[in-house]
């Protein structure tokens, strides 16, 4: 696992030895779902990573110039992994590693981010549910882009309260999806 492009680019980037619990996304996931976010002009500044894992997307993300990554991970291990990343790329500075579950995170949040990285457990059951969770938060304002890391079996739908689906690609058994927040949700049409 590397970083792909960027200030940071080439750089060797360490997995959690916990792997039964952490599935970072392959380069080559992350690579289309950078590039699919460019061709869509987004450019993030203020980044959140949840179940960030090896912290590798937001990495990825100040790598390509963001200014500021929040990274969110539960576990001890992927913390000290993220962090150890953050240290070997440079970007250290510019990153705060918060070890706690993601709704734990979501609930003391108080301002938004324009990026979202969401990559949960492999066939994470609740994901729908704490997507809609995300889109009522503070994290969230009209216009933050969401990506998703997935399964090639989730459905996934069009609007997930105040996501909308802007694209969706596979790659082999890894998927991404790209949602936008809108200003209104469906239900208050």
């Amino acid at each position: 696992m590397r970083v792909i492009s960027g200030e940071a680019r080439g750089r060797p980037l360490k997995a959690p030895r916990n792997q039964a619990r952490t599935r970072p996304m392959a380069d080559k996931i992350r690579e289309a779902a950078f590039s699919s976010m460019d061709s869509l002009g987004v450019a993030p500044e203020r980044v959140l990573d949840l179940y960030a894992g090896s912290g590798a997307i937001g990495i990825e993300a100040l790598s390509r110039g963001a200014d500021w990554a929040d990274f969110v991970d539960r576990d001890r291990i992927a913390c000290q992994t993220i962090r150890d990343n953050l240290r070997s790329t440079g970007l250290e500075r510019r990153g705060k590693v918060h070890q706690a579950t993601v709704e734990a995170f979501l609930r003391r949040v108080d301002e938004p981010y324009d990026f979202i990285a969401i990559d949960p457990p492999y066939a994470d059951p609740a994901i729908v549910d704490t997507l809609e969770m995300l889109s009522e938060s503070a994290a969230v304002a009209e216009g933050t882009v969401v990506l998703l890391g997935h399964w090639p079996r989730l459905e996934i739908p069009e609007r997930i309260g105040r996501l909308v689906l802007l694209r969706q690609r596979c790659h082999g058994d890894s998927c991404f999806a790209i949602f936008e927040v809108s200003a209104r949700s469906e239900s208050d049409d």
